[in-house]
């Protein structure tokens, strides 16, 4: 089979790529390890992921994007042709029509610069369509009907919260604070309480193990390893899942607070249909345990966890790309 047209939800953590008829093809990260003697790639994904934090002084494994966006062109370049590379597979000699997310808030500045690293890595053409709305889709939320409907979309780099109706963002908050941001809470909390210093990789362990937005009537618990501040020698210690949404809660409330903020600037009639229907929460981050909760809690509205949350923008990057004559002028910037 040809692949002409591939969905790519391209996130600062990690990269999902999305076939019609096939589904998700790729979900690694979105990382790139160099050699930095000969400015070399040695790995993209998964395995240059394996590198971070364990790489000699000549080999740097970096992430090309950050909260959303292109933070490095010329690697994003390279990763950006080997997925697409990746998702055509051998013997495929058509350019594909890419349909790729960006955040709610980005810049002209940076649209134009995603669009021409995907022209230069192969793509034939390029759609910029901004997440919420591909997440709305991969949802299941009916985005064209005349009624309000509340995303909270929280990656690794960005939440982006909207409110859709008729086909087009109403309002909208992007947040730079998600994922990433959670495991530098935990990093930093455990080196505040346990004199214990621990990698990205061990905190983003920590948060799928034990991660939490309320104290847990049960607690979880996991081992954090790492080296002792004092001594310099390994250590372990034990934390629990209430220790973590102690940690999480500064970046919580700022969640919320955006989410607060979009209802403000949101007409009445719409906010009355949210109240009705609830906010749906989708992308990984929105898997962290009682996340729902939570947002209920502090907004007085249901929330709700949405089906496959970790790939909604990947699902709504489909749906649009069989239905592109549909989305084509109403949703997307093009080159």
């Amino acid at each position: 089979m040809f692949i002409k047209k591939i969905g790519i939800d391209l996130g600062t953590t990690n990269t999902i790529v999305f076939v019609p008829k096939k589904g998700v093809v790729i979900f690694e990260p979105t990382i790139v390890a160099y050699d930095l003697n000969d400015n070399k790639i040695l790995a993209v994904g998964k395995e240059a992921k394996e590198m971070l934090g364990r790489t000699p002084d000549d080999i740097g494994a970096y992430r090309p994007l950050k909260d959303g966006v292109i933070a490095d062109y010329k690697t994003t370049k390279i990763m950006l042709k080997y997925f697409i590379s990746k998702a055509l597979g051998s013997f495929n000699f058509f350019k594909p029509t890419l349909i790729i997310s960006g955040p709610a808030g980005i810049t002209s500045t940076e649209r134009r610069a995603v669009i021409n690293a995907a022209l230069e890595a192969g793509a034939r053409e390029v759609y910029l369509v901004r997440e919420p709305i591909l997440a709305a889709l991969g949802a299941g939320i009916p985005i064209n009907s005349a009624s309000g409907h509340m995303i909270v979309n929280i990656g690794g780099g960005t939440s982006e919260i909207a409110v859709i109706s008729l086909g087009g963002i109403v309002s909208w908050a992007s947040l730079r604070i998600a994922g990433n941001k959670f495991d530098e809470a935990i990093v930093n909390y455990i080196r505040k309480k346990y004199n214990l210093a621990i990698g990205d990789q061990t905190a983003e362990k920590i948060k799928i193990e034990a991660g939490a937005a309320l104290p847990q009537k049960n607690k979880i618990e996991t081992e954090a390893k790492g080296r002792d501040l004092t001594t310099g020698l390994p250590r372990a210690v034990v934390v629990n899942s209430n220790e973590i949404a102690e940690a999480l809660t500064p970046h919580l409330e700022e969640i919320a607070e955006s989410i607060r903020s979009v209802f403000l600037n949101t007409p009445p009639e719409l906010a009355a249909d949210i109240i009705e229907k609830g906010i749906v929460i989708a992308g990984g981050s929105a898997l962290l345990r009682d996340l729902d909760l939570y947002i209920s809690k502090v907004t007085g509205v249901n929330t709700f966890l949405a089906e496959d949350a970790l790939y909604c923008v990947a699902k709504g990057t489909g749906i649009v790309l069989e239905h592109l004559d549909i989305y084509k002028r109403a949703l997307m910037s093009k080159r």
